[in-house]
């Protein structure tokens, strides 16, 4: 019998609901919101400057007709629901947003930009793409620069290199908390689920307190270590592991993410935005040296899809195969998200090389392919369970 979760887990699926109210009460407050869309915008730029940072990527099917008078219908649909929102006006966060940050992680957000900046105050952060460290990083730090500016210039205030160094040590033990938090997935069996853990991630975008953020995942934390210490395990030992990978795929959990652990498997972990590809890189904490160069160099670590070739990427999966000890892998992926869904190959022969199989799951919004996913889901794991078993008999 599994062990009931520790209660600040509510405590999250609250901070969603009430999230709408939270973000209106800050703005009556006189505060300033910075909407943005990616892991690759810099977290200690935004709170240095005193502004609250609330993610707009859309997950739901509503607003993308409206999105579809002015975009392509092929185009990915967490670009078409994020713009859609903003067309509507149907997404507080997008609405009480003072200054959206856009980046450019691909070629369908960075044409939606040039819409989005006539209905929201924007600024861009053009992202290099090349894997060449001396190159990227010279004109990466030109646009982390240009952001702080824009920043200034938009709020009117100065961003002291102080306020720089302040920020980088808190951002970075908030990353090491939530990496731990991904941690606690390699234990056998997991000290946490893998539902909890995303919905913990998620409810994270949605409360504006940090030290209360803070304080209550180190409770989860604590509790969850102290269950597993004691026998009280929250799923069986003899589950598949599994690492789910990918972008953009919050709105799909029903179909996916839940309804692998519904039907028997551990999510161990997360790879990829959002994932422990961010957490565990930390911003160098030297203030002999520059601020901005520092923080650069972090964000330009992070080997997102958008870089090619992406073989750091494929050595981060390679690496989280064996230390999450996994049993297979699965990606997931929206339609005509190509970046993630080309690079879905290269994963396949890294698990091929570590001897697991992948499952690569490519879905949207919509509803109408829950009953093929779950099949494929059924088989996967099932398949699974056939190659432990015969492991066993070697």
């Amino acid at each position: 019998m599994s062990t009931p979760l520790p209660e600040h887990f509510e405590d999250f699926a609250e901070a969603r609901r009430e999230g709408f109210l939270r973000v209106k009460e800050l703005k009556d407050q006189g505060k300033n919101i910075c909407g943005m869309f990616c892991q690759y915008t810099p977290a200690e730029i935004i709170r240095a400057a005193g502004l609250y940072q609330v993610a707009l990527c859309g997950r739901s099917h509503e607003p993308i007709k409206t999105a579809e008078t002015r975009l392509p219908a092929n185009l990915c649909p967490l670009i078409k629901a994020s713009f859609g929102h903003v067309m509507e006006e149907s997404c507080p966060y997008a609405f009480f947003s003072d200054i959206v940050v856009g980046e450019t992680t691909c070629d369908g957000k960075k044409k939606m930009y040039e819409l989005l900046c006539e209905l929201k105050p924007m600024q861009v952060i053009h992202l290099p793409n090349v894997p060449d460290y001396e190159r990227s990083l010279e004109m990466w730090v030109s646009e982390i620069r240009a952001f702080k500016e824009g920043l200034e210039e938009k709020f009117n205030i100065e961003i002291t290199d102080d306020m720089l160094n302040e920020s980088i040590v808190w951002c970075n033990k908030e990353r090491a908390q939530k990496a731990h938090l991904y941690e606690l997935g390699k234990t056998n069996p997991p000290a946490i689920t893998g539902v909890a853990m995303n919905d913990v991630q998620d409810g994270l975008q949605f409360m504006f307190d940090e030290k209360q953020k803070y304080d209550k995942i180190a409770e989860i934390i604590k509790e969850s270590e102290k269950n597993w210490a004691e026998g009280n395990y929250p799923v069986e030992a003899d589950r598949p592991r599994l690492i789910v990978s990918g972008g953009g795929y919050a709105g799909t959990n029903q179909k996916t993410i839940n309804v692998i652990e519904e039907l028997g498997g551990s999510i161990v972990c997360y790879e990829g935005c959002c994932g422990i590809s961010s957490l565990r890189r930390a911003v160098d904490e030297d203030t002999s040296r520059d601020p901005i160069v520092r923080i650069a160099e972090k964000y330009l670590d992070v080997p997102c899809a958008v870089v090619s070739p992406n073989t750091s990427r494929m050595q981060q999966v390679a690496d989280t195969i064996d230390e999450w000890n996994a049993d297979g892998y699965v990606s997931i992926t929206l339609h005509s998200c190509n970046p993630f869904a080309v690079e879905t190959e290269n994963i396949r022969r890294v698990c091929e090389s570590k001897g697991i199989p992948l499952l690569h799951i490519e879905t949207d919004f919509t509803p109408g392919d829950e009953g093929q996913i779950r099949t494929r889901i059924e088989a996967f794991l099932e398949m699974i369970r056939m190659n432990k078993e015969a492991a066993k008999h070697e």
